[in-house]
C-alpha cells in the first residue's frame, strides 16, 4: 500500500483551522471596510455634522491596503493563530481610531468592540482571547482620556446606538455561522481522510501478512501440486477414476491457494509498479482477459471514451476491476449478463459495472465491502475481493460506490483521475485533468 507520508497527504491537504479562520476574517473584513466607507459618507451627507473626512479616509485606506497584503501574502504561506490575531488587534487600533476623531466614547459605533471580542472568543485560544479584550479594554480607556467631540444631538445618537447594536449583532451572527459551518465541513473531511489512511493502513497489514504467507506457502503447494500430478498419472495407468478425480481435485485447491494469494499480495501492486499509459479499451481488455465466458460481458463504451488516455498503476487497476467484474458474474443469473461501461466524468473516467441480479437489502449494502464480510457460499468467497478492490481505487486517488436495489440488480461505479503521477518520494500522487 501506500506509504505512510502518501497516506497523510489526504489529511494534510485539508486546510487547517488557522487558513480557514484568516479566510473569513479577510472577507469580514471586506464587509467591515465598507460598512465603515459607507456610514462615512452617510453621515457626511445627511447629518449636520462636521467630519475630519481626511483623518477618516486615511483609517479606512489603512484597512483596504492592510486586507489586500493580508489576503497576498498568506496566499501561499502556512497560517498560524498568532497571524489571526495579529490582524484581529489591527482591527481594534483602526477601530479606535476612527471613534477618535468621531466622538470617542459617545460614539454608539463603540459596540463593534464586541464583534472583535466575540470572534476572538471562537477563533483563538484563551491566552490570545483574553489578551485582545485587554486590548479592546485599554483602548475604549483611552477614548475616555482624549478623543474629538461629536456635536450631535440625543436623538440622532439614540438612532446611532440602535444601529449600531444591529450592525454588531448582524456580524457576529453571520460570522459566526459561516465560521462554525466552515469548521464542521473541515471536521467532516478530516474523518473521511482519517477513515482512508485507516483503510489503508489495514490494507498494509494484511498485504504484509499476504506476503508472508505466500513466501512460507510457495515452497509446500509447490511439493503438493508436484506430488499430486504425479500421482494422477500414476493413478491414471491403474483406472481407477475416483482416485484420479480426487488428485485432479487437490491440484485444482491448490491453484486456488495460490491465487487467493496472489490476489491478497496484488491488492499492494500499486505500492511499488510504475504509472504507465493506457488508453480505455486496452484497461479494460487487460481487465476482462481471464474472466471467465459466462454469464457474457457486454461492453458499453464509446469510440472516443475508448481512446482517452489514462496514467495509472495498470496490474493494481485491473486486478481491481476484474474483482468487480467476476463479482457480478457472480451475482448474475445463469442466463444474465454483466454491463461494463465508460464515460467520462467530472472528477476523470468513470467505469460502471452492472450486473442483473437479485440485488441487496440496506442492511447487506450498509456491511458491503467489509474485510472478510461475504453474502457468497462457504468457500467461494473470502469477503476480500470488494475491500481490496475500493482500497486500490483510493490509493489512485479514485473513488467506489456502490448502488443495489432489491430484484434489479447491483451497479459499482469507479471514478478514477485520468493521470496519477509519482512524487519525488516515489508515492503515487493524483492529477486530475479537465475531461
Amino acid at each position: 500500500m501506500a506509504r505512510p507520508s502518501r497516506r497523510l497527504a489526504a489529511v494534510s491537504a485539508i486546510p487547517a483551522r488557522d487558513r480557514v479562520n484568516l479566510e473569513w476574517l479577510i472577507r469580514l473584513r471586506w464587509a467591515q471596510i465598507a460598512g465603515q466607507a459607507s456610514t462615512v459618507a452617510l453621515v457626511a451627507l445627511l447629518v449636520d455634522v462636521e467630519l475630519p473626512l481626511l483623518a477618516l479616509a486615511l483609517v479606512v485606506g489603512v484597512g483596504l491596503v492592510s486586507n489586500v497584503a493580508v489576503a497576498a501574502y498568506f496566499r501561499d504561506r502556512p497560517v498560524h493563530e498568532g497571524h489571526v490575531a495579529a490582524v484581529m488587534a489591527l482591527d481594534v487600533a483602526l477601530l479606535t481610531s476612527l471613534l477618535y476623531f468621531t466622538g470617542g466614547p459617545l460614539n454608539p459605533f463603540g459596540f463593534l468592540y464586541l464583534v472583535q471580542i466575540a470572534l476572538a472568543t471562537v477563533l483563538l485560544h484563551a491566552a490570545l482571547a483574553w489578551t485582545l479584550v485587554g486590548l479592546s479594554f485599554l483602548c475604549f480607556g483611552l477614548l475616555l482620556i482624549g478623543s474629538q467631540p461629536l456635536p450631535i444631538s440625543d436623538h440622532t445618537r439614540m438612532i446611532g446606538m440602535w444601529v449600531a447594536l444591529g450592525v454588531a449583532s448582524a456580524f457576529i451572527v453571520h460570522f459566526l455561522l459561516r465560521v462554525l459551518a466552515a469548521l464542521a465541513a473541515r471536521e467532516r473531511e478530516l474523518t473521511v481522510a482519517r477513515n482512508l489512511a485507516s483503510r489503508q493502513e489495514r490494507l498494509a497489514s494484511l498485504a504484509t501478512m499476504a506476503a508472508g504467507a505466500a513466501h512460507e506457502l510457495a515452497t509446500p503447494l509447490g511439493t503438493v501440486a508436484l506430488v499430486a500430478k504425479e500421482l494422477e498419472r500414476s493413478l491414471t495407468r491403474t483406472g481407477d477414476t475416483q482416485a484420479v478425480d480426487d488428485a485432479r481435485l487437490i491440484r485444482e485447491q491448490v491453484g486456488r491457494c495460490r491465487m487467493i494469494l496472489d490476489q491478497m499480495a496484488g491488492s499492494t501492486a500499486a505500492a511499488g509498479e510504475g504509472i504507465e499509459a493506457r488508453t480505455v479499451d486496452e484497461l479494460l481488455d487487460e481487465t476482462l482477459t481471464t474472466v471467465r465466458a459466462a454469464p457474457p460481458i457486454e461492453r458499453r463504451v464509446p469510440p472516443e471514451v475508448g481512446r482517452l488516455p489514462v496514467k495509472l498503476p495498470p496490474r493494481a487497476v485491473c486486478q481491481a476491476l476484474r474483482s468487480l467484474v467476476t463479482n457480478a458474474q457472480d451475482a448474475s443469473p445463469a442466463d444474465g449478463k454483466v454491463v461494463v461501461s465508460a464515460a467520462r466524468d467530472a472528477g476523470g473516467l468513470r467505469l460502471d459495472v452492472l450486473d442483473l441480479g437479485d440485488g441487496m437489502p440496506a442492511e447487506i449494502l450498509a456491511r458491503i465491502g467489509e474485510p472478510f464480510f461475504t453474502t457468497k457460499e462457504p468457500g467461494r468467497g473470502m469477503g476480500l475481493g470488494l475491500y481490496l478492490a475500493r482500497a486500490v481505487v483510493e490509493s489512485v486517488g479514485g473513488s467506489l460506490a456502490i448502488d443495489s436495489r432489491l430484484g434489479e440488480g447491483t451497479r459499482v461505479s469507479v471514478v478514477i483521475p485520468t493521470e496519477v503521477i509519482v512524487d519525488k518520494t516515489g508515492a503515487p500522487d493524483v492529477v486530475s485533468k479537465g475531461t
